[in-house]
């Protein structure tokens, strides 16, 4: 990464989202112990590592579920406290998470405005809701649903994932977390969610994406981020790195090869080894 010349003003707009040395213990479990990331607008990050290295810990964290214990989070450059998930929506921090909190006996246009309801006086606001609704599936060129009113229980998979996301930037989002959003989903399906990934990147959101799939990273991401045990290995730009170089990172923390990307001012590093469970999983 290029750094402005000594001097030389730095023009480029802060990231959308900043985590520097993020940590988060629960009890005597050290779940972060030193995380780093960097979202910025127009580009899709991944964020990958084996099970138990922290990426479920670190999105709820930004989410507001859980608070940091240590650490600093920035937002459009300005520090930030999340103090819960209300908070991170009024912000635009929006995450899709896996389970997607869809009700399959509701229509699409319901789902996307689950809980956010418009209304006109006592009553619901069908109209504007709908319209509302087509705009977004339209902006996102969603093409795949029949009908914005049919039943979120008649939907394929790829489907679901798509009204969810929708659901996600209907709220004038900055940063879309995506969570392991092609994990139960066929070869087509997979293609058509990571096309409508790449679209939201390409809108303007920080997207950060979830994921053990190495195909699906290396096709969307514009940045890596590797995590493991608790800690940020590296933050490497997918042009300039290898499936080789991030599995190595992912697997033992280290790349002799692998470009890092300065993502934050470095945090001290950890001392203390990772915990364990009673049958020695680490845990995240």
């Amino acid at each position: 990464m290029r750094t402005p010349a000594q001097g030389a003003p730095d023009l480029a707009p802060p990231p959308s989202l900043e985590v520097r040395g993020g940590r988060k213990n629960f009890g005597a479990v050290h779940a972060l112990r030193g995380v780093d990331l960097v979202a910025r607008a127009g580009e899709v990050t991944a964020l990958v590592g084996d099970n138990g290295a922290g990426k479920s810990t670190l999105i709820k964290c930004i989410a507001g579920i859980y608070p940091f214990d240590a650490g600093e989070v920035f937002f459009q450059g300005e520090p930030a406290h999340i103090s819960d998930p209300a908070k991170a929506s009024d912000m635009g921090i929006e995450v899709v998470y896996q389970d997607l909190a869809l009700c399959d006996n509701l229509d699409i246009v319901h789902n996307m405005f689950l809980g956010r309801e418009l209304k006109k006086g006592i009553r619901l606001d069908e109209a504007k809701m709908e319209t509302r609704a087509a705009e977004v599936l339209a902006s996102l060129s969603v093409r795949t649903v029949r009908s914005i009113r049919q039943h979120v229980a008649s939907l394929s998979g790829g489907q679901r994932q798509t009204v969810a996301i929708a659901r996600a930037v209907l709220w004038n989002s900055k940063v879309v977390i995506l969570d392991e959003p092609t994990a139960a989903l066929g070869v087509a399906q997979t293609e058509q969610v990571l096309q409508l990934v790449r679209r939201l990147a390409d809108a303007g959101l920080a997207v950060v994406l979830v994921s053990h799939n190495m195909n699906d990273v290396f096709e969307v991401a514009d940045v890596i981020n590797v995590l493991y045990l608790g800690q940020t290995a590296a933050q490497v730009r997918t042009a300039e790195s290898s499936r080789a170089e991030v599995i190595e990172l992912i697997t033992s923390g280290s790349s002799s090869n692998a470009p890092a990307v300065p993502v934050a001012a470095a945090s001290a590093p950890v001392a203390d080894a990772p915990t364990t469970d009673a049958n020695g999983s680490t845990l995240a």
